[in-house]
């Protein structure tokens, strides 16, 4: 099932062709997209940041029902809101992009990155590559 494969590709291949008029097939990649995220709990007054293939309001809407199970850190709270996202090309970026703003440690630098967008601009283009 297709379900089965979330999280593990982050290119799909389709050759179509030949296209009518062209002797040739084509070859198209789709790139999925990924996101970083950053969500903010009032109640506990702590950010947590997230790395997903999903959408991010899909993936809120799972931290908030509790889908991760009891034990999960996100299920201490139901009233997180999206603070700030990134879109990546892939799932390797956003989880370069999670890594980073967690090595940092600080609610000062989350909250830097909305107030300052070109520290965004600049942790996107630092871990472009690994």
């Amino acid at each position: 099932s297709p379900e089965s494969f979330r999280g593990r590709w982050s290119k799909v291949r389709v050759l179509v062709g030949p296209l009518k008029g062209s002797r040739d097939a084509s070859l198209f990649y789709f790139t999925c997209m990924a996101f970083t995220y950053i969500i903010y709990s009032k109640k506990l007054d702590r950010f947590y940041i997230g790395a997903t293939q999903d959408s991010v309001h899909s993936r809120i809407e799972k931290h908030n029902s509790g889908h991760h199970g009891k034990n999960h850190f996100t299920a201490k709270a139901d009233d997180w809101l999206l603070f700030l996202s990134f879109e990546t090309k892939d799932y390797a970026h956003a989880i370069r992009i999670e890594r980073k703003i967690k090595a940092m440690k600080s609610k000062i630098y989350i909250n830097n990155l909305k107030k300052y967008p070109e520290l965004k601009t600049k942790i996107y283009y630092e871990t472009l590559s690994s």
